[in-house]
């Protein structure tokens, strides 16, 4: 039998209903004060990344899960004899919206430490900066609706997510010309 993490380092994945695991985790965060249970319940996270996106010529920013369906918690469940904390255990089971703890058939498992530090890296790397939503790869046909080749029509050539762009050859005067732009400055064309 694995050995049970000590109760500040025991995380565990909940899945939760898709499309509410934002309003899920803010009635956690705000019963865990009402309910004096910081001292079991320790942190509640919606794995989300920023991304650009055009819609209707316009280019906005929003959140994107990236494990829809589930949110991640750090919590005291499970006593060092694999006993599960009664009071943690009924505060989350009763919560609207909590469908069960992943992975599991019986009595939850807290993730392993690698996983936890992974998860965790891969959290903040993907909230540090907005990343492009792209829904094209290289032979796509595009129109440009931004810049100064606006309504122009072009394949994509190329493209190098580091940098957030594409490359489209557009036909310009006769001749096929590589012009390197912004992710957010096409769209399927």
């Amino acid at each position: 039998m694995a050995t049970i993490p000590s109760a500040q380092d025991q995380w565990y994945v909940v899945q939760v209903l898709s499309g509410q695991e934002s309003r899920i985790c803010e009635n956690i965060r705000r019963r865990v004060d009402l309910e004096e249970m910081s001292d079991l319940i320790y942190e509640v996270i919606v794995p989300q990344e920023r991304v650009a996106e055009v819609r209707a010529g316009q280019r906005r920013e929003a959140n994107r899960k990236f494990f829809p369906g589930y949110i991640i918690m750090n919590m005291h469940l499970l006593n060092e004899d694999n006993t599960l904390v009664d009071r943690t255990w009924y505060f989350i089971r009763d919560t609207d919206g909590v469908i069960n703890f992943a992975g599991t058939k019986g009595n939850p498992l807290p993730m392993p430490k690698k996983e936890v530090e992974g998860m965790l890296a891969q959290i903040r790397e993907r909230q540090s900066g907005v990343k492009p939503a792209i829904s094209f790869e290289a032979g796509d046909s595009v129109i440009v609706n931004d810049g100064p080749f606006q309504g122009q029509n072009g394949v994509i050539a190329e493209i190098n997510e580091s940098k957030g762009e594409v490359l489209v050859s557009i036909n310009i005067f006769g001749r096929e010309t590589l012009v390197p732009l912004e992710y957010w400055q096409v769209e399927l064309g």
